[in-house]
């Protein structure tokens, strides 16, 4: 399973409070570690997508309406679905999440605010955010990411 699974995949969480949401594989454990024995990985995912905007809205309408929710968790591999899609080399997942972020509530907390900042910046202006060689499926993974999915 864990194949196909490396960091900047973009996945879909398929079990518990996170299913159906999309995330981006940020680190990879195919041997497990000793608190967690199986094959997982660290995801950084959107819990809220931002909603459309319109240029007559208001600032702070606006302001409401492009705010992403994110999330940081650990998944099982078999509860996770990858997707043709990874995110821009540029983006660089690893740098996503500190390392020793995700042992602490305060650490988890100022993780997902700095990922909230990204992903809003990203959304925003995804031409911006997958300027490069392989610019349209960069582009394409981050409106992928943002768009809620539909089923």
């Amino acid at each position: 399973m864990g194949k196909f699974i490396k960091a900047g995949r973009v996945v879909i969480c398929l079990q518990g409070r996170y299913a159906g949401k999309k995330a981006v594989v940020v680190k990879t454990f195919d041997e497990g570690s000793k608190a967690r024995p199986f094959g997982h990985c660290l995801v950084a995912g959107v819990q809220k997508a931002p909603m459309k905007v319109s240029a007559k809205m208001s600032k702070k309408k606006l302001d409401k309406r492009v705010r992403v929710k994110p999330f940081v968790k650990f998944v099982n591999y078999t509860h996770l679905m990858p997707t043709r899609y990874s995110v821009p080399t540029e983006m660089e997942p690893k740098s996503l999440i500190a390392d020793n972020a995700m042992d602490t509530t305060e650490g988890k907390q100022e993780a997902k605010k700095a990922l909230a900042g990204v992903f809003k910046e990203k959304f925003m202006n995804p031409a911006a955010a997958a300027a490069g060689k392989d610019s349209s499926s960069g582009k394409s993974a981050l409106l992928f990411l943002k768009k809620k999915l539909r089923f």
